[in-house]
């Protein structure tokens, strides 16, 4: 699967069914080339906005719970990125 599939899939989390947007980026291991994250789109800041940052936020491989044709179910800690 490449990196443009992954982005056009939207990310679930399974235990609030709250949508936390598309994937942006992949994190992986530069020796073994294996993906370990995955990165969602963050809380919305003004201010990196106007610097032109991009605010994301990691999600551990191991967080994936299934990849669909449509969708990516992940499962988070408590606390993690839920507002």
């Amino acid at each position: 699967m490449s990196l443009t599939e992954l982005r056009s899939k939207d990310v679930v989390n399974v235990d609030t069914g709250r949508k936390l947007g598309k994937v942006m980026d992949i994190e992986f291991d530069a020796q073994s080339g294996c993906v370990q994250a995955i990165v969602v789109p963050g809380e919305f800041k003004l201010s990196c906005a106007i610097r032109g940052e991009k605010n994301g936020v990691i999600i551990p491989w191991e967080r994936i719970v299934r990849i669909g044709d449509d969708v990516i179910l992940v499962r988070l800690l408590p606390g993690e990125m839920e507002t």
